[in-house]
């Protein structure tokens, strides 16, 4: 992961100096580095010994960042893990061109890589993570989508690049096609556990756990796994309340301590807890086709981790 950091820092350089330093800003900001880690990971664990997967590290991770700072600009976000957010201190054109930058940057390194495999990978999960966000956008606001649209959202916004960035750690390793569908699986599992731990976060963290502004997927009336068990189980008189406030984005102050009290009172955060533990126990049942270890026990922990966040 040194190495990995190492290169992120080489590759954002421009001799444009605000690409560097707006993207230094966000990639500073800290972040669990997780995809990134979960390629080195799953590359060691299938016994790879070279330094082509540091590179792809910090291709995953650049992706990421790209569509942190896109998503930022579309949620008119003012805080990204804790800080203000890219787009809040340098604006919004530059947020998005920088992002543009860091997705050609994560394309070169695909290129860089040499392999058609690898390209053909990155660059579906980058397509795929888009066509996740523009499908998020037609679910907004709209209280009548199922929870398995909802599930198709994260899995192509979130879910895709970690799938990825496990699949491309089998691959460098030279891995054969059932262990890299394990891996994929894997990552696939890892990312759905993670977006619903997100999503249940946003109604129960504080501001300083969270790292953004905690209700804001209520504001800006998301359609996530909290608010669609919370409606499913409601009162009509709840459900009124549910479609004045997401539907109608009709909000008062006190409408989100409404809101919290009754996803308490129908289970909806628990509820939602719970699916992401039954991905994360999918997640760690992918790993079985390889040999018990330190790394495969290490992957085996990050399942429960992504879960324990939301405890």
């Amino acid at each position: 992961m040194v190495a990995c950091n190492r290169a992120i820092i080489e590759q954002m350089d421009s001799p444009v100096a605000l690409i560097p330093q707006l993207a230094a800003h966000i990639v500073a900001a800290g972040g669990k580095r997780l995809r990134p880690m979960l390629t080195i990971g799953c590359a060691r664990m299938c016994g790879y010994s070279g330094k082509r997967h540091v590179q792809l590290a910090a291709c995953v991770e650049f992706i990421h960042t790209a569509t942190l700072l896109h998503d930022d600009v579309v949620d008119e976000s003012v805080l990204r893990r804790g800080l203000a957010s890219a787009n809040a201190i340098f604006g919004n054109k530059s947020s998005v061109l920088v992002g543009d930058f860091l997705f050609a940057r994560a394309f070169q390194l695909m290129v860089g890589d040499g392999s058609l495999e690898v390209l053909e990978i990155l660059s579906r999960a980058a397509a795929t993570i888009a066509e996740g966000e523009v499908l998020q956008l037609t679910t907004q606001n709209d209280l009548s989508t199922s929870e398995e649209r909802y599930l198709d959202v994260i899995g192509g916004k979130t879910a895709a690049l970690f799938a990825a960035a496990c699949q491309v750690g089998a691959i460098v390793a030279g891995r054969p096609a059932n262990e890299v569908a394990a891996l994929a699986a894997y990552g696939d599992n890892i990312g759905m556990a993670f977006q619903l731990v997100d999503d249940a976060l946003d109604y129960s963290a504080d501001q300083m756990t969270l790292g953004k502004t905690v209700g804001d997927d209520f504001r800006e009336g998301k359609i996530t796994l909290p608010v669609l068990a919370a409606y499913e189980a409601g009162s009509p008189v709840e459900r009124e309340f549910w479609t004045r406030t997401i539907e109608q984005s009709e909000q008062v102050d006190a409408d989100l301590e409404h809101a919290l009290m009754l996803m308490g009172q129908r289970g909806a955060l628990e509820a939602t807890l719970e699916r992401a533990r039954r991905f994360a126990l999918a997640a760690q049942r992918a790993l079985e086709p390889f040999p018990p270890g330190e790394l495969r026990q290490c992957l085996h922990d990050v399942a429960d981790f992504t879960v324990s966040r939301g405890a």
